[in-house]
């Protein structure tokens, strides 16, 4: 299984109602993305991680690696925003070149943090939804939101397939390791593309035989899958509204009035 998906299934918030997560990870995601604050983006990181954290069981350890990933990206595209390349030196730092100056401003580095903590406490909205809601149970979700029924069904199948070609890769490349397929760079680029060639007609194979297996079932356009009815909490819906609501009402705040 995919580590998302293998701590997902262990979270302590893998029975709570799915819709009430849904709606708090999206709502939250929205406000964090119209406001552009700081504060806010700080606020939402300090409570999807306690929520996942906390009350969802997850390591902090794997939920900061996890975090680490997208910041790593994060930080090289604003690399672009911070330094410039001007004739005349702003006012944070300049370094010399010949007459050009390396140099970067204030305002330029406060809005790339801006950016990287907005964009990082987004994350946290999906990665909270991602370790304690079961793709089936998401889906179920967009069903109830009317999502159309083909993008519902790509969805499933999508993610079902890519267990399959996971673990079928996983059996070729332990194949070619025994067989010394990459004893050096030549032969494990050629084994890397042997894997590919592969790992594309089985998936074309497979896909073939799962299309016969439906259509032996009296497939008739629609995948249903059993889901399990799980009541919501008023209480719980009251404070995903009163965090929301307050949320909204500071990010305006911060942004008309600061």
């Amino acid at each position: 299984m995919i580590v998302i998906d293998k701590l997902c299934y262990q979270s302590k918030l893998r029975y709570e109602n799915p819709g009430e997560k849904f709606a708090f990870a999206v709502i939250t995601l929205c406000i964090c993305v119209m406001s552009r604050s700081i504060a806010v983006a700080c606020i939402v990181l300090a409570v999807t991680g306690i929520l996942t954290v906390w009350k969802g069981g997850i390591p902090v350890s794997r939920y900061l690696k996890f975090l680490t990933i997208p910041l790593a990206f994060l930080l090289l595209s604003t690399l672009a925003i911070i330094l410039n390349l001007k004739k005349a030196p702003l006012d944070l730092f300049a370094i010399p070149l010949g007459n050009w100056y390396l140099t970067s401003s204030r305002a330029a580095l406060l809005y790339a943090g801006q950016l990287i903590l907005t964009a990082l406490s987004a994350v946290s909205c999906l990665y909270f939804l991602a370790f304690t809601t079961p793709m089936p149970d998401i889906l179920e979700v967009l069903k109830k939101l009317h999502c159309p029924k083909l993008l519902i069904e790509l969805m499933l199948l999508i993610y079902r397939f890519i267990f399959v070609l996971l673990h079928t890769a996983s059996s070729i490349s332990m194949a070619q390791e025994c067989r010394l397929g990459n004893k050096d760079y030549k032969t494990a680029l050629n084994s890397f593309g042997k894997l590919g060639s592969v790992l594309m007609i089985r998936a074309m194979s497979r896909s073939n035989r799962l299309y016969d297996a439906m259509e032996a079932r009296c497939y008739d356009g629609e995948i249903r899958v059993l889901s399990e009815t799980r009541p919501p909490k008023k209480k719980v819906i009251l404070a995903i509204i009163l965090f929301d609501t307050c949320l909204f009402f500071f990010a305006l705040w911060r942004r008309f009035y600061s």
